[in-house]
């Protein structure tokens, strides 16, 4: 079964790093783990948020295109693994083992929809 692995990090300014937070060595093992071990389907991480684009449509079908998105929030998406695990008690495993769990991060895991 697939899951996607959603990798939250705190909103906290550039100046204020987290004690806590995950190193790029830790992150490397990781990614490296996760691809040697055969669950890995895909997985990007994003881009700074400044660089978003919103769209939004409306009931006429106008579109409107802003510069990021304006929300006041305490999580953003910073990046995600697909996985194929047997089920989710696995894909909670490896949801906890990734570094953005840690240092305020969350690790959102949601399947994946299979439509066939």
């Amino acid at each position: 079964m697939k899951y996607m692995l959603l990798i939250n990090s705190p909103a906290t300014p550039q100046d204020e790093p987290d004690p806590e937070a995950a190193s790029f060595e830790e992150w490397v093992t990781y990614d490296k783990s996760v691809r040697e071990s055969g669950v890995h389907v895909s997985g990007h991480s994003l881009a700074d948020l400044t660089t978003a684009t919103v769209v939004r449509v409306n009931a006429s079908g106008e579109r409107a295109v802003t510069d990021g998105p304006f929300a006041e929030t305490r999580e953003v998406l910073g990046g995600y693994y697909v996985i194929d695990v047997p089920d989710l008690d696995v894909a909670l495993d490896w949801a906890a083992r990734c570094p953005g769990a840690r240092g305020g991060g969350s690790v959102v895991v949601r399947p994946i929809a299979d439509f066939d």
